[in-house]
């Protein structure tokens, strides 16, 4: 599943930096969930947090790691 957020596309897999860290120390979430709400885990200690769309958009600074893509090959 893909959305947009003007040209910006947010995929399941993908890895976030947001504005705010966790108060375990990180600020990497993989994006486990999209949709009107978007579930994130976080990286370091695999906290998951459900988010509304509208404020998930406004929180997320970059895009750190886009997923692989495993539909190619044989």
């Amino acid at each position: 599943i893909i959305l947009r957020r003007g040209v910006i596309m947010y995929k399941v897999g993908q890895i976030v930096k947001m504005r705010k860290g966790h108060p375990c120390g990180g600020d990497l979430w993989r994006i486990i969930r999209v949709g009107m709400d978007f579930r994130i885990k976080c990286i370091k200690c695999g906290r998951s947090v459900l988010l509304p769309r509208q404020r998930f958009e406004r929180k997320v600074k970059e895009i750190v790691h886009e997923p692989e893509d495993n539909t190619g090959g044989n």
